[in-house]
């Protein structure tokens, strides 16, 4: 994952690529994966840094849906059902099986969810991760400690996924690369080639050096989220929008708040929807809030209605409720829904499937989905980009090909777990020399040699990079990550030969973005 050679590499390549794939998220990650594991020349172009937007702010959930069951979307929870297990065998380091137990407090609850989670276990088949029961107020208290106890008549338990969703993605991003991709970041897509009416390649420039390449290929992928109508108003100037952004946001609290390793979920709030309590990485992600936006912006911040609605729900749930002096972190993320007909729809009532579609000039844009669905959106957006515009037929592989890094059986409490099979590499690099051992925050376990070792294979072109989406710190404890932005900056500066004046641009950069993140 050398940023230099992959340019070279690109610029050096003799004829037209097959795709080129606009937009470094979940999605357009997926499509280039799954067109270089088949054997086409794809290069894939993001303008910030992998999953900069909506698919860094996850609620960390490889999972069916259950509310989209609730909803009577049967087909929707059928393929994310197969995806999480699919995901699971492929990605074990990343992705694992997580016990949520939803606690009841009308007498009807119990039998009614038990029912609903039966039929969500019989729908996972072979792939299902564990049984769903339904147990006593005595052994819910037992389970999750800090439960409210008052008026709980039952819980149900039941299993559905954890995932890093940042760090899965750079796994996927050194999947491709290594299937033969050109997949880079900081990269702009800032225009369209076109001949005779039909798209034919891409403009890009390079953020860093501010160069222009003309790049050529047999389709163009627009797979930039929430982003997707800039890239068609290129071309078709005053085109109806298409997709409608939903903010979602959560906050990150201290592991003592659930002081259990099972989740919490809540399956209707008081205003209809569904709240999550999920350890994740020693820490608790509470949310989501679904709120139409007028915006589009890179860096979504948090309504003050939205966290208090969060807090109030929460503490509605727990004895001991959560204060804003709690929270570690708090991050939102846009979602791309589908742009509904009429105005005034409500988030909770706009299709959560997605949405490939042809433009006149061959453009394929894909709209919607999720993170748990993203290998068979892919493969669905290939194929119709293949039929489409009539490219030679290959098939489809990655149901069964392993993401890189993938380690069967990780040890999930060691606190390398997510690299996976390369962890023993950061180990050795640690232990080359003493300087390397040396920890980034007395109160966490990064080290110089894990932060030297992800600049050098990793691909991080700014402090932010490596704050927010290589070691999460940002979404764990913003805080702790701004304390920790000095001596990362120091690593990251010396590894790319940059000067004084850059590292403190970078610092005073990543301290504008991670105020967002810390509540006053």
């Amino acid at each position: 994952m050398n940023r230099e050679s992959i340019i070279r590499h690109l610029t050096e390549t003799e004829g037209v690529f097959d795709f080129i794939v606009i937009g470094g998220g979940a999605t357009g990650l997926g499509v280039a994966l799954d067109a270089a594991t088949r054997g086409y020349k794809v290069a894939l172009f993001e303008q910030s840094d992998f999953t900069k937007a909506t698919s860094s702010r996850s609620t960390k959930l490889v999972h069916g849906g259950v509310r989209y069951l609730a909803q009577g979307n049967v087909s929707l929870v059928l393929e994310a059902l197969r995806e999480r297990g699919i995901l699971r065998k492929n990605a074990p380091h990343l992705v694992k099986d997580q016990r949520f137990l939803i606690p009841c407090y009308r007498w009807w609850e119990g039998p009614f969810y038990f029912c609903g989670l039966v039929v969500y276990d019989f729908m996972s088949g072979i792939l299902r991760f564990g049984r769903s029961m339904c147990i006593g107020p005595k052994r819910s208290v037992k389970t999750i400690p800090n439960l409210r106890r008052e008026g709980l008549t039952a819980g149900i338990l039941y299993h559905d996924g954890q995932f890093d969703d940042s760090r899965l993605a750079v796994n996927m991003v050194r999947t491709a690369i290594d299937a033969g991709a050109c997949v880079l970041n900081y990269m702009r897509v800032i225009n369209l080639l076109k001949e005779d009416g039909k798209v034919t390649g891409v403009v890009v420039q390079d953020c860093e050096t501010g160069d222009t390449y003309q790049i050529k290929s047999h389709a163009v992928i627009n797979a930039t989220g929430v982003f997707a109508d800039a890239i068609l108003q290129m071309d078709t100037p005053g085109k109806r929008p298409m997709v409608r952004p939903s903010q979602g946001v959560h906050i990150v609290l201290d592991a003592s708040f659930l002081a259990s390793d099972y989740a919490i979920m809540i399956p209707k709030t008081s205003d209809g929807r569904v709240l999550f309590a999920v350890p994740w990485h020693d820490k608790v992600v509470v949310g989501t809030t679904d709120t139409l936006m007028k915006e589009t912006l890179e860096e979504p911040v948090a309504l003050e209605e939205e966290i208090q609605f969060i807090l109030h729900t929460a503490g509605n749930y727990m004895t001991r409720a959560p204060q804003r002096k709690d929270v570690l972190s708090v991050f939102a993320g846009l979602r791309p829904l589908a742009a509904p007909r009429s105005e005034g729809k409500k988030t909770k009532e706009i299709s959560r499937n997605h949405k490939i579609i042809r433009e006149k000039s061959g453009l394929i844009s894909i709209i919607g989905g999720k993170w748990t669905t993203y290998r068979k959106m892919a493969q669905e957006t290939l194929d119709f980009a293949i039929r489409q515009l009539h490219i030679p037929t290959r098939d489809c592989v990655t149901e069964f090909y392993p993401i890189h890094g993938s380690k069967p059986h990780p040890d999930f409490s060691d606190p390398l777990y997510v690299y996976g099979s390369d962890a023993d590499e950061i180990r050795n690099l640690i232990t080359s020399a003493p300087g390397m051992a040396e920890k980034i925050h007395p109160k966490y376990a990064y080290t110089v040699g894990e932060v030297t070792w992800i600049v050098r294979n990793e691909m991080p072109r700014r402090l932010e990079d490596i704050l927010a989406r290589r070691l999460r710190i940002l979404f764990l404890d913003a805080r702790a990550a701004v304390e920790m932005a000095p001596r990362v900056a120091e690593i990251l500066t010396a590894e790319l030969s940059k000067d004084d004046a850059w590292k403190e641009n970078q610092l005073n950069a990543f301290k504008e973005v991670a105020s967002a993140y810390i509540l006053v």
